[in-house]
């Protein structure tokens, strides 16, 4: 038996947050939204492609802040930055990691995520 890959991840919107979760990860960073199977849709949220992998925004009823994320890779990591930065989203860049560049930002409901690019000059 072994793991073979990550099918998804969840990150949560607040009750009636699906208008702003389309526009910042459908909107703001391209992803294109997916129907969600009959059988779940009266639990809101909404679902995204991401690649080959998917991002399910699910409702709770708060967004706790936390250091947990989901970490996107991109092939446009500065031009990502700037879109945001636009858009007046705040992005945090942090300590060097190895062979990538990054940064991380919040989503509307304070999610924490990274995104990074593979750095050719490491």
């Amino acid at each position: 038996m072994s793991i073979t890959g990550i099918a998804h991840v969840q990150v949560a919107i607040t009750p009636g947050g699906e208008r702003s979760a389309r526009a910042f990860y459908g909107g703001l960073l391209g992803m294109r939204a997916l129907a969600k199977p009959e059988t779940l849709a009266d639990r809101g949220g909404c679902w995204f492609a991401c690649g080959e992998q998917e991002v399910h925004c699910g409702v709770e009823p708060e967004v706790v802040a936390t250091r947990r994320h989901p970490a996107f890779t991109t092939d446009d990591l500065d031009g990502l930055e700037a879109r945001l930065e636009a858009n007046a989203v705040a992005v945090l860049h942090d300590r060097p990691l190895p062979g990538w560049k990054r940064f991380y930002t919040t989503d509307p409901f304070g999610n924490r995520l990274e995104f990074l690019q593979r750095n050719e000059e490491d």
